[in-house]
């Protein structure tokens, strides 16, 4: 990324300010009374992760249950892997046949983000629509490749993934009680996931006041459970004044977001929230989201039991495969318009 590049340059509006507010009031929940199951501590808990998603669309959890081990592993791997000469990881680049593996060209908004990624998926292989044409009903395999080195890279990744998916449905369920519904109401959906996991590297950056590591987007899934590392850098549009506001890191905790699918799902009641990565000329940064994607077949749609006469369903219904088919093609290449968003289908 040595070289100079106008298509890292966010428009004036969306560079990121030379001052930042950190957030002193993102929630930070304890899961442990998930552990004791004591049902008094568990009401409060999903009480508080129903505030946590209406007033912000984010907070971080702490005593989750993945083991420090595990996501140490899987943060040494990826170190290793990206400070690897990038000849080597090129030996296991994506592309848009198989976009699992290595790439450092990705788009955000048609703007280049100022990053390197590695991506997964954790149901291997993950079947996904050929096409997002509507009618084409074909279907592809998407399959992970691992490089060669570092040695335990595969392990680490498949280790971790592997609890991360666990503390994931333990957050929907939280979820779905918080909003009324039974505890299991949205596991189904998940049965063939098409989620992934993705290794993200923010390189030092030279033109950090004119790029940013990640431009402003919203996530398209379900939940994302993010492990960022020490330095920093995520900042979320706080929903009370659309401020830019910097997440601090807590050790050990995880950052949750809801994601557009449960906004939909929740007919409105929470909130898919706008964030972005800024890019850093003091440290390299590494972080890794995961993305709890439901299965490609699932028509997303408010919930039966969150609409009635008085809230009638805000969005049509939408095929998941289609839209992230159609979502992923801006990733490899600059487009012209918009990319799909789910106020797309938004009734009225």
């Amino acid at each position: 990324m040595e070289n100079m590049d106008e298509s890292f340059f966010q428009e004036t509006e969306h560079r990121p300010k030379q001052s930042t507010i950190e957030a002193e009031d993102i929630p930070i929940i304890d899961l442990s009374p998930i552990l004791t199951s004591d049902s008094s501590e568990i009401t409060n808990l999903v009480a508080q992760i129903g505030d946590a998603c209406k007033k912000w669309g984010f907070f971080q959890v702490i005593n989750h249950g993945v083991p420090s081990t595990c996501r140490q592993k899987i943060e040494r791997a990826s170190k290793e892997f990206f400070l690897l000469p990038t000849e080597e990881k090129r030996k296991v680049s994506r592309d848009e046949d198989n976009p699992m593996g290595f790439y450092d060209t990705e788009h955000t908004k048609n703007v280049r983000d100022w990053k390197e990624v590695f991506d997964f998926v954790v149901e291997n292989p993950t079947l996904l629509p050929a096409s997002h044409e509507p009618h084409d009903t074909e279907l592809r395999e998407l399959k992970n490749q691992w490089p060669d080195f570092p040695n335990n890279f595969r392990e680490a990744c498949e280790e971790y993934g592997r609890g991360i998916e666990k503390l994931s449905y333990k957050l929907l369920e939280l979820i779905a009680l918080s909003l009324g519904l039974s505890s299991k109401r949205l596991n189904s959906y998940f049965k063939d996931q098409t989620s992934f996991m993705r290794l993200n590297y923010y390189p030092l950056c030279p033109i950090h006041h004119l790029a940013l590591g990640v431009g402003r987007h919203k996530d398209a899934g379900a939940l994302t459970v993010l492990a960022q590392d020490d330095v920093g850098g995520l900042e979320v549009k706080r929903k009370a004044d659309g401020e830019w506001i910097q997440v601090k890191p807590t050790p050990d905790a995880y950052i949750i977001n809801v994601g557009d699918i449960i906004q939909v799902w929740s007919n409105d009641r929470y909130e898919s929230v706008e964030h972005r990565v800024i890019a850093s000329s003091k440290k390299e940064r590494f972080s890794i989201p995961f993305f709890f994607n439901p299965s490609h077949y699932v028509m997303v749609e408010p919930l039966e039991e969150l609409t009635n006469e008085e809230s009638p369903a805000k969005y049509r219904a939408y095929n998941w495969g289609k839209f992230l088919t159609t979502r992923n093609l801006s990733n490899f290449k600059k487009l012209n318009v918009e990319n799909i968003q789910i106020y797309h289908f938004r009734n009225g």
